[in-house]
C-alpha cells in the first residue's frame, strides 16, 4: 500500500476507546485521512511506500492536542500585568489595554504569535473566544492549525463592536461568515460571563448560536464572587441561572466551572453541556480549585485549556496536563486520581468531543483526521521510559515535539515551522508591544 506520508519507528498513543498503546507501530496517511494505524511489522504486504517518510527515532507519536480555551491575540498581554485578583486585572489593566490597542491588524499579529506557539507545543487544534474574531480566524487559517472560533459578546464597547446593542448581530454574522469558508474553520458564538453580559444578552446569544447551529461559549463560576457580581439572588448559582435561561444544552461549553457544587454538577450533566478545565490560569488568579474529578464521576466531559497569555502565561499543553494531574491529587489527597491515561484524553479525545469534533479527531484512528505529533524521548529527562502515558503527562514538554501534521499536512518538521515566519511573526508583535510600553507608562505594571 502507498501512502502520502507514513510514520515509523515509533511508540504511538492511540487514544482510542481501548487506549491502545502500540510500541514499533507506523501510521500511513493519504491526502488528509489516517489510513493505517497498527504495528510496522503489521503493514498491508509486510511494507509500504510512501512520497515522505517520517522517523519518529523512538518517541511518541499521538493525536494533536486540543486546547479547549484560548483568547489567542491576549499574547499581546503577555506579562503586562500579572499578581493581581482577577477583578483588578481585568477591569483596570486587560479592558483598558484591549480598549486602547486592539485593531484588526495587532489581534492578527498576536493571534499569529500564539499559533506559532501553539504548533510548536503540540496543539492542533483551539477552542478561541475574542474580538475581532475574523482577524483571529484569519491567523488560524494561515497558520494551517483548526480551530473553533467564538466572536465575543459583552454589555459594553467592545473592540470592533463600540455599540453594545450590535454585539449579537456581529457574532451572528461572523459566524455565517466562516461557517463554510474553511474546512479547519468553525466558527462560534462565545459570550463572556453572566456578569458582564445581561439576561436579554445571554438568551438572545444563545438563539443566535442554535440558528448558525455553532457552538456557545460562556466564562461561568470562575470566582467565588460572581453570583454577587452578576446580581443574582441568594441561592442562585451561576449554573442554575444560565440553565434557568436555557442557555445549557450538548452545544454549550462551559469554561472554568470552578465554584459549582453537586446540584450544578448534575445540571451540567443533565443538560450535556461540556467543560474547559483552566487549571493553571485558576491557579495564578487564585480562582480555586475545579471540582473536576466530581465532574468526571458525575458523566461530564471535561477537556484542557490554557486560557490567554495574559492570564496563564503560556499555550503549553503538555504543562496543563501536568498541572491538572498534580492539583487534583494535592487538592484531595489521593495520588489515584486525574490519573495520566484520564489527562491525556482530556487533552485530545475529550477535548475533541467537548467542541462536536471526537468524530474527526482526538484520536489516531483509520478515517480520522490527520492531526498528530512526534514527541523526542531522547532527552536526559525522558530516559528511561516505561509508561508512555506517564511520560507525557509528568516528564514531558511543549519543546519536546518535533513533528506536526494538521489535516495530513506538515506544519512543524524537526521542530521548525515549515510555513510561518517565527522572526517576523515575533518583530510585530514586538512593535505593538512597543506601542503599549510608550502609550500606557505607568498605567500598568508587570
Amino acid at each position: 500500500m502507498d501512502f502520502d506520508t507514513l510514520i515509523i519507528n515509533g511508540t504511538i498513543i492511540t487514544a482510542n476507546d481501548e487506549f491502545e498503546i502500540i510500541e514499533n507501530g507506523a501510521v500511513g496517511i493519504t491526502g488528509s485521512k489516517i489510513e493505517y494505524v497498527g504495528g510496522a511489522s503489521d503493514l498491508p504486504g509486510g511494507s509500504a511506500a510512501a512520497a515522505k517518510i517520517i522517523d519518529a527515532n523512538g518517541g511518541l507519536v499521538m493525536p494533536g492536542l486540543v486546547n479547549l480555551h484560548t483568547h489567542l491575540p491576549m499574547s499581546l498581554f503577555r506579562g503586562l500585568a500579572d499578581d493581581l485578583v482577577l477583578e483588578q486585572w481585568l477591569n483596570n489593566h486587560i479592558f483598558p489595554a484591549e480598549q486602547r490597542h486592539l485593531s484588526p491588524d495587532t489581534v492578527k499579529r498576536g493571534a499569529l504569535l500564539s499559533c506559532a506557539e501553539m504548533l510548536l507545543s503540540g496543539t492542533t487544534t483551539c477552542c478561541d473566544g475574542y474580538f475581532y474574531e475574523s482577524a483571529v480566524a484569519d491567523a488560524v487559517k494561515e497558520a494551517g492549525m483548526r480551530g473553533v472560533l467564538g466572536q465575543g459578546v459583552i454589555d459594553f464597547p467592545a473592540p470592533g463592536v463600540p455599540d453594545p446593542e450590535e454585539n449579537i448581530g456581529h457574532a451572528a454574522a461572523f459566524a455565517r461568515k466562516w461557517k463554510d469558508r474553511s474546512p479547519l474553520i468553525m466558527p462560534s458564538v462565545f459570550c463572556h460571563s453572566p456578569y458582564t453580559c445581561a439576561r436579554e444578552t445571554l438568551i438572545s446569544a444563545k438563539q443566535a448560536a442554535k440558528q448558525e447551529n455553532v457552538l456557545f461559549q460562556v466564562h461561568v463560576a470562575e470566582t467565588r464572587k460572581e453570583p454577587d457580581l452578576a446580581g443574582l439572588e441568594p441561592g442562585m448559582s451561576p449554573v442554575k441561572y444560565l440553565d434557568s435561561l436555557g442557555i445549557l444544552d450538548e452545544q454549550t461549553l462551559v469554561v472554568h466551572a470552578v465554584w459549582v457544587d453537586s446540584d450544578d454538577i448534575a445540571i451540567l450533566a443533565k443538560q450535556k453541556a461540556k467543560i474547559a478545565h483552566a487549571s493553571e490560569s485558576n491557579m495564578k488568579l487564585a480562582s480555586g480549585i475545579a471540582p473536576v474529578p466530581a465532574m468526571l464521576d458525575g458523566g461530564l466531559v471535561v477537556g484542557l485549556g490554557t486560557d490567554g497569555c495574559a492570564s496563564n502565561n503560556n499555550l503549553d499543553m503538555f504543562s496543563e496536563m501536568g498541572t491538572a494531574a498534580r492539583l487534583h491529587k494535592a487538592a484531595l489527597g489521593d495520588p489515584t486520581v486525574m490519573d495520566a491515561e484520564t489527562v491525556i484524553r482530556m487533552a485530545t479525545i475529550d477535548g475533541a468531543r467537548a467542541i462536536g469534533l471526537e468524530d474527526r479527531i482526538g484520536s489516531l484512528e483509520p478515517g480520522k483526521a490527520a492531526d498528530l505529533i512526534v514527541v523526542n524521548t531522547r532527552k536526559p529527562h525522558l530516559f528511561p521510559l516505561y509508561h508512555p502515558q506517564s511520560h507525557i503527562v509528568y516528564a514531558a514538554r511543549g519543546a519536546d515535539v518535533i513533528h506536526v501534521l494538521v489535516n495530513g499536512k506538515r506544519l512543524v518538521e524537526n521542530g521548525r515551522l515549515l510555513h510561518l515566519d517565527v522572526d517576523d511573526i515575533m518583530a510585530a508583535v514586538n512593535a505593538v508591544a512597543r506601542e503599549i510600553r510608550i502609550t500606557d507608562r505607568g498605567n500598568y505594571r508587570a
